[in-house]
């Protein structure tokens, strides 16, 4: 996007960023806002495949995806088109076993995601006959639909007023009013809702509640951001963005050391295990054993992952016809492709093969 700065409008150095002195007043003129922001957005919007759709099922998809997956990884990777590819309908989805489900999510991680999607679908089917609801009540009263995925159905599927607040709007406000609450205290979550519905365009609530949160993702963004090419800096009370949004969390990551066992039978079968936790259910993997255990077992693959806040170090033991306990299973080499399985493991599986 080009950048143009007024000639009249004198630059002021935040902290270590250039941007435009404010100018103008957020709180008497809201609405010459909410103008300039939908202008840059009408102008300058990206192009997603649940933008081009009022399908509220297809936004429901894509809102669930991205609430912990980077955009890039959706839409660069495909998850999205996959998806909607596999399960094209609320029906498809509502009527999907398990096991094919978790197939076409894998890799996108927290699992949890998907059977509440499913769920929520199911929900739809039975309660309200394939077709979602387009009131606030009815859509909190389904599964797995909070405040904000309410609003971004509300918004998005059916252009009705809702105020819609993410970590990328938090972020805009945090800098807008030059305010260190930090975001995710119950003061600063309450105050960024509160300024999503006081700045709402209830005319164009799909389109403004897209350009706020566009402008977070590609302008006002993570670090630095690029305020010479942010279409309200004359509204903004930011003096060092780069400094804000404050939280107050911070997350400790815990090193984890994991064993695994590399087990294969006289007839060319692997070993694995089906767990059966709250966070992985239903997806495959090697089995977990004790260090103990395996302490005669020489180590043939190391690698280290990531998840949530852990750091998980998976050491690989080899031991030849092992036994196998409760949810394990010996399965076929050429039958792994379809059992469903988190990224890390699969990466670990075909490394191995290879």
């Amino acid at each position: 996007m080009e950048k143009r700065i007024c000639p009249a409008v004198p630059i002021a150095h935040g902290g270590g960023v250039l941007k435009p002195r404010r100018t103008k007043d957020l709180d008497s003129e809201k609405q010459e806002f909410r103008e300039a922001l939908l202008a840059w957005f009408r102008a300058e919007a990206r192009d997603y495949p649940w933008r081009r759709t009022s399908d509220p099922y297809a936004i429901l998809v894509s809102e669930l995806m991205l609430q912990q997956t980077r955009l890039a990884v959706v839409l660069g990777k495909g998850y999205y088109t996959r998806f909607m590819a596999a399960f094209p309908t609320v029906q498809s989805l509502a009527a999907a076993d398990e096991t094919s489900l978790l197939r076409v999510w894998e890799g996108l991680g927290y699992y949890r995601r998907a059977r509440m999607l499913q769920a929520t679908a199911i929900a739809v089917c039975e309660r309200h006959g394939g077709h979602f609801p387009a009131e606030e009540k009815a859509l909190l009263a389904l599964p797995g639909i909070g405040r904000y995925t309410a609003g971004a159905v509300l918004s998005f599927a059916f252009d009705r007023p809702a105020p819609l607040v993410d970590g990328n709007v938090m972020r805009v406000f945090a800098r807008l009013f030059d305010d260190d609450t930090p975001i995710d205290s119950t003061a600063g979550i309450k105050q960024s809702w509160q300024r999503a519905a006081d700045l709402l365009d209830r005319e164009h609530p799909r389109l403004f509640n897209s350009a706020l949160m566009e402008l977070g993702q590609r302008v006002c963004k993570v670090g630095v951001p690029d305020c010479l090419a942010c279409p309200v800096a004359a509204f903004c009370h930011c003096i060092s963005p780069e400094s804000l949004p404050v939280k107050a969390k911070r997350t400790v990551v815990t090193e984890v050391t994991e064993h695994a066992l590399w087990s294969r039978s006289s007839d060319g079968t692997l070993l694995l295990h089906c767990e059966n936790g709250a966070r992985r259910k239903g997806l495959w993997r090697l089995p977990l054993r004790e260090p103990e255990v395996l302490a005669d077992a020489p180590v043939i693959h190391e690698m280290s992952y990531g998840i949530t806040r852990y750091r998980v170090r998976l050491l690989v033991h080899e031991r030849q016809e092992a036994s196998a306990l409760a949810g394990d299973a010996w399965v076929a080499p050429e039958d792994l492709e379809s059992y469903p399985m988190a990224a890390p493991h699969r990466k670990v599986l075909r490394a191995l093969l290879d």
